[in-house]
């Protein structure tokens, strides 16, 4: 073993901070680990000023520069998005179970606020699938849509001012972290449930069915299916079949192609269009179900329609703060993942406010859930976006078409919009992802699998709980249960590994060297205490060269814990009493600032005596050494 011969370097063993410094330091790693201010700093009064203007109100700092050439980009991506926008908004509306205008409204107000507010460049605001079911089947459950409209409709707008409240709280007090907690496996499994229910959903559409259930799960769906059997229409089910197939042709155009992604873009107006033109023409022989009346005119307002009776508020304040943390976290990623692509940033905390900024203004002028949906999003990008302009040009086109063209759309058949969604549903069953959690992770599958069997067989609310709860335990078993490794030495070098992952790495005779890879607390004190006397024991029993035990030395590489409360300081003192009964000395390496500071007020540097406290496993280990060459 080659161990360095150079002098060991001292601890340092200064006074503890004070408890401002401290204070300060927890609070920007929690709400400002990306340190937004920091081109704040030592700047004049006017350009500190203008700085804090151009971090929360994101349009000054990219208006300024803009040029025409961008707004040539910008144009032909807020072009199509609005092309997209259409029939998105009609069919998502659909699902909410609310007027199909409110969907073309939501497209409208909601976009010209991200523009201002958004710090994304490539994020086209939208209303999405998923919350739009989620909306209905919640909200159903105190208001019926069919049988009181009026009222239904009034809650959903109270529910989207719960999510926009919600959404911009948790982005001023920097509170992202919460929605850390869906993870990728929720997500994914959530996704793939809510699309098979929607899909499934859309027989309806398809079958040109009268009457259907409310509920979501998959058997309630096929049983109102199938017992409807008399009111299956084949007119509507070969049009829909039609419309179907030409919709996955151009995705998969798309996908062979890329250049040629304006296609798949502007499928799903042409199928509105050609809809459009089928149902008038059949209109006297009603075999063709449509939308209905489409007034023109731009949003009239809402804030008198909010509804806050005490009857009705905790299902509006349950769909607000669901939808609310849906709606972030896929947006939030969506706007995230396009701009990695670029090498670009967006600011999690300022997409919150956004968010929650368009929700506030979107419910109080007759419009319902936006957030960034990854169909959108992905055309806007494809189509050479270059800012949240785009969203600005969308936006007009909207207005353009509610004043004038609104009307024309009336005549859009029920089974174009269910084509329109299940083929957009389809993208959203990430088999290919699931599969890969099975193979690398068997309690991310689980967890997936709880999302995707709760949200499909039960309800949407359940599986995403369920999928959390199971997320958060977990977490909870890897704070309890904590990685700790029994290290030895890389022949012919100074290194010291763990020997389960090297089995070439070598123990020190005398010495053990295990490493503690987290936080020392109540919940997993008790189990480090035992996993060490394990250690020792696993070592005692094993006869050395001399035919007996000869563990004089243990030392603990505290490296890796970021923090230790009171219950693990006395951990460590047990662990050092244990040690002393047994005639084995205890060292402790590296420990971190806050730890270190917390073992000094506590006394534990005192009891073990400074000598035990090495900078390095190298200095440990070489200190040691010596200390067995003396006895000897």
């Amino acid at each position: 073993m080659a161990l360095s011969a150079e002098s060991v370097v001292h601890v340092n063993f200064s006074n503890p901070r004070s408890f401002a410094t401290k204070f300060n330091s927890h609070l920007k790693e929690t709400f400002f680990p990306d340190d937004p201010f920091r081109n704040f700093r030592n700047q004049p009064l006017l350009r500190r000023t203008t700085k804090v203007l151009q971090y929360f109100v994101p349009i000054f700092e990219w208006l300024p520069n803009y040029s025409f050439t961008m707004f040539k980009y910008d144009f032909l991506a807020g072009i199509t998005i609005a092309s997209l926008a259409i029939p998105q908004g009609i069919s998502y509306a659909k699902l909410a179970e609310i007027p199909p205008i409110i969907g073309l409204y939501s497209s409208f107000v909601p976009p010209l606020v991200y523009a201002v507010l958004g710090s994304s460049k490539h994020l086209a605001v939208g209303t999405v699938a998923a919350a739009s079911l989620l909306i209905a089947s919640s909200i159903g459950k105190v208001a019926s849509p069919r049988d009181d409209p009026i009222l239904y409709l009034h809650l959903v707008f109270t529910a989207t001012l719960i999510t926009g409240i919600f959404q911009t709280v948790l982005g001023i007090l920097r509170l992202g972290i919460l929605v850390d907690f869906l993870s990728h496996s929720t997500i994914t499994g959530f996704m793939g449930g809510t699309a098979t229910i929607i899909c499934l959903q859309q027989l309806k559409g398809f079958l040109g069915l009268q009457h259907f259930t409310t509920k979501t799960d998959v058997v309630s769906v096929l049983r109102a299916v199938f017992n409807h059997r008399d009111e299956w229409r084949w007119e509507s089910a070969a049009m829909g079949v039609c419309f179907l197939v030409f919709l996955l042709f151009t995705v998969q155009l798309r996908k062979k192609l890329p250049r040629l992604f304006w296609i798949s873009a502007i499928a799903p107006i042409v199928t509105v269009v050609v809809g459009c033109v089928v149902a008038y023409l059949l209109r006297d022989r009603d075999i063709i179900q449509t939308v209905g009346d489409l007034k023109k005119g731009l949003n009239p307002l809402s804030m008198g329609h909010l509804n806050f009776e005490s009857k009705y508020l905790t299902a509006v304040v349950k769909t607000g703060i669901i939808t609310g943390i849906l709606a972030l976290a896929e947006g939030i990623a969506i706007g995230r993942s396009f701009a990695i692509m670029k090498n670009e940033q967006t600011d999690g905390n300022k997409e919150m406010i956004a968010f929650g900024m368009m929700n506030i203004v979107g419910s109080l002028t007759s419009c319902y859930l936006t957030t960034g949906p990854f169909s959108k999003t992905a055309v806007s990008f494809n189509a050479g976006c270059k800012t949240a302009m785009s969203n600005v040009v969308m936006a007009i086109c909207m207005m353009l078409i509610l004043l004038f063209l609104a009307p024309v759309f009336s005549y859009t058949p029920l089974v174009a919009l269910s084509a329109i969604i299940t083929s957009a549903m389809l993208g959203l069953i990430k088999y290919d992802e699931v599969y890969l959690l099975y193979k690398v992770d068997k309690f991310d599958f689980v967890i997936c699998m709880a999302a995707f069997l709760g949200v499909a067989f039960v309800s949407m609310d359940v599986g995403l709980m369920l999928s959390v709860a199971l997320s958060i335990l977990r977490a909870l078993l890897y704070v309890a249960r904590p990685a700790t490794a029994k290290l030895g030495n890389i022949p012919n070098s100074t290194l010291f590994r763990d020997i389960e992952q090297y089995p070439d790495a070598t123990l020190i005779p005398g010495i053990l060297v295990l490493q503690l890879g987290s936080p020392i607390h109540f919940a997993n004190s008790t189990y480090i205490k035992e996993r060490t006397l394990r250690w020792i024991q696993d070592e005692e029993s094993v006869p050395s060269s001399r035919g007996n035990s000869t563990i004089q030395y243990l030392l603990l590489d505290l490296g890796g814990v970021a923090s230790i409360d009171f219950t693990g300081i006395e951990t460590l003192v047990e662990i050092m009493r244990n040690m002393q009964a047994r005639g084995i000395k205890m060292g402790v390496i590296n420990p971190k600032i806050e730890v270190m500071e917390k073992l000094i007020a506590a006394k534990f540097i005192e009891l073990i005596g400074r000598e035990a406290v090495f900078l390095s496993i190298d200095d440990a280990i070489r200190v040691t050494q010596l200390s067995l060459t003396v006895r000897a």
